[in-house]
């Protein structure tokens, strides 16, 4: 398997783990991205600030990675951008729809045992695999 890391994608999940962790210790709110960023574009007074800071973590996060280790964020796709855009438009709607996306349900619910996190989660990885196998076996031949 090409790019196989599993000590340093071991770190990185613990290191997820304990932010998240943290988040809700410290600030008693899920560290879900789709929620944080809809508690951004729909602003209530008191509860943006958190909101935005945890945010701009991540791209200066990513920001770091790319200045410090370019390499590591050098992605190619087998897929069109086309593809790539409507898997990203898909994902927005089903975080929506699920009340929730893979880092709120995901990483904080399935590590709490909620039951709704656990059945979205499942859900999420059926759709995943039906959405994979589509896109590589029948989308790409158009």
């Amino acid at each position: 398997m090409e790019g196989f890391t599993p000590v340093l994608s071991t770190i990185g999940g613990v290191l997820i783990g304990f932010a998240a962790l943290a988040l809700l210790y410290f600030n008693g709110r899920i560290a879900g991205i789709s929620g944080i960023m809809g508690g951004v574009l729909r602003p209530q007074k008191g509860d943006t600030l958190w909101r935005a800071v945890f945010l701009l973590g991540l791209v200066t996060g990513a920001a770091l990675i790319l200045l410090l280790h370019p390499a590591a964020m050098d992605l190619r796709f087998d897929v069109s951008d086309s593809t790539i855009i409507l898997g990203g438009f898909l994902v927005g709607i089903g975080t929506r729809i699920g009340t929730g996306c893979t880092s709120g349900h995901g990483v904080c619910g399935v590590g709490r045992l909620a039951p709704r996190s656990l059945v979205a989660s499942a859900v999420f990885v059926g759709f995943a695999i039906a959405t994979a196998t589509t896109v590589r076996h029948v989308w790409e031949g158009f």
